[in-house]
């Protein structure tokens, strides 16, 4: 009976995972049994999962262990077990850069790299791939090459991988396989055509011109494969930013004519390359922006995720352009989802004018309220939600300040703060501070008390006819001067000239 693990189980790690006791030395004694005859495939199965955990967990296994213990799994080939065959190719992977004379299993890969099993013909490829140095790469280049134009699309993607990893130890040698690698992009499977598409760019980009013609043979004929035009627009963005060219360049109306394709990734592609182009205009945007917005309403979450994360980042540098979307950002502060609320809200501050912010205010009240705690764990995001509030707040304080007669309360806690300092006589309201003084004094460290309630004040004001007055921020020994610079916030700058 298999239990059933819970997220909190999982979370805290008591009761999840079966392997998190496990000690090395335990598990290479259970090594043994491969040597045993006949071969036990469930058992074997076990250990060779027990070993691969442990070596993605950081386990440290010494020169001499893991030779024994890989000398002892090359006995497994022996067994005829699909399963077991394919955690053998997975554990040469693995213990390929610990054990001594890896080699050893070059044959035994080979024969099954080549034979009729295509069940085991792609982990091979990716198998002897891995153990192979420059030296042996000639002896399989023909097998490759085979590989590589192969009708069946797992064999020829693990070719296509595989070759795309070898082009960093041998690039001189892959670079002989372009031509296989032209014919497999024009496969009818669509994963193969993107693997070939990117071993192609590997070998061609440093050479900017081959690049350009890969791109305008492949721009006039048309692709198949959605990834693969996805790495289209990659390329080309990369290429435009490389050139400087202009929005005029046929690349560019390329990209933008990828905003009309019928899968919704390369959609999303094209319009996130467009927005992220240096020097794009709000005219430029406009194609883009309009799809995002499309995509804001979309059944999906991953693409509301996608268009609004994307929107907020247009906001930074074009809010006006975005402008034209906030209705339908508004529609997604009640999402499930609250990191698309989150963002939807933080694009809406950046966007919002001084009409719509008493009705954003109090949406935004009742959200924070329903964030749980794991979501207030995300400090990055919730961070930005408070400055760009804060930001909000100093240019419309009356959407929040609580207004009772002269004095401005941000909570009824803060009443008897209130009614200490007009005892004390410090300022307690816009009028009151508007009489402090002509000028601010030089930057000093203490926060707006607009942004901080529970701030006490620093100094008494005096009054305005004083030829030295007192900021209200100021310390008591630093008086301000007229002619002072003014460093306030945008609200205390103007109250206080």
């Amino acid at each position: 009976m298999i239990k059933k693990f819970d997220k909190k189980d999982e979370e805290s790690g008591s009761g999840s995972n079966p392997f998190q006791h496990l000690e090395k030395s335990a598990v290479l004694q259970e090594a043994r049994i491969f040597n045993e005859t006949p071969i036990n495939p469930r058992r074997c199965l076990h250990i060779l999962t027990k070993i691969i955990y442990l070596l993605n967990q950081g386990e440290h296994f010494g020169t001499m262990e893991a030779t024994e213990a890989f000398f002892a799994m090359t006995r497994l080939f022996q067994s005829n077990d699909q399963t077991l065959r394919r955690m053998c190719y997975l554990t040469i992977k693995e213990m390929a850069n610990i054990s001594e004379d890896v080699i050893i299993v070059t044959s035994s890969l080979t024969k099954d790299m080549t034979g009729k099993e295509d069940v085991y013909r792609g982990p091979a490829i990716r198998a002897l791939c891995r153990i192979t140095d420059t030296t042996m790469l000639q002896a399989i280049e023909r097998y490759m090459k085979q590989a590589i134009v192969d009708k069946v699309p797992s064999v020829s993607s693990s070719a296509l991988v595989s070759s795309l990893h070898m082009v960093k130890m041998s690039y001189d040698v892959v670079k002989r396989w372009v031509n296989e690698a032209q014919e497999a992009a024009s496969s009818d499977n669509i994963m193969v055509q993107y693997h070939a598409l990117g071993l192609l760019y590997h070998l061609r980009k440093n050479d900017r011109l081959a690049v350009s013609k890969m791109l305008n043979k492949f721009t006039k004929s048309g692709l198949k494969s959605p990834f693969a035009y996805c790495m289209l627009i990659r390329i080309a963005s990369k290429l435009l930013e490389e050139t400087e060219a202009g929005h005029d360049s046929p690349l560019f109306d390329f990209i933008e004519s990828c905003l009309r394709n019928k899968h919704e990734m390369v959609v999303y592609e094209a319009a996130s390359a467009i927005v992220h182009m240096p020097n794009c205009t709000a005219r430029e945007l406009a194609p883009a922006v309009s799809v995002l917005q499309l995509f804001c309403s979309s059944p999906k979450a991953a693409l509301r995720y996608a268009a609004v994360r994307t929107l907020n980042k247009v906001a930074m540098k074009h809010p006006s352009a975005v402008t034209a979307c906030n209705l339908d950002l508004e529609n997604l502060i009640t999402d499930s989802n609250r990191s698309i609320a989150t963002l939807a809200i933080t694009t809406l501050l950046k966007t919002g004018s001084e009409s719509s912010v008493d009705r954003l205010m109090k949406q935004i009240s009742s959200f924070v309220s329903e964030i749980s705690d794991e979501f207030k764990v995300r400090r990055r995001m919730c961070f930005n939600v408070y400055f760009l509030l804060n930001d909000m707040l100093l240019f419309f304080p009356s959407t929040i300040l609580y207004t009772s007669g002269p004095s401005w309360t941000a909570s009824s806690a803060s009443s008897r703060r209130t009614q200490r300092a007009r005892r004390r006589g410090w300022p307690t309201s816009v009028s009151s501070l508007r009489t402090v003084s002509t000028r601010c004094w030089p930057p000093r460290s203490f926060t707006c008390w607009a942004r901080r309630a529970r701030a006490r004040p620093r100094h008494p004001s005096t009054s305005a006819s004083s030829s030295t007055a007192w900021c209200w921020r100021a310390r008591p020994s630093e008086p301000v001067r007229n002619g002072g610079v003014c460093v306030c916030e945008p609200l205390l700058a103007r109250s206080c000239q």
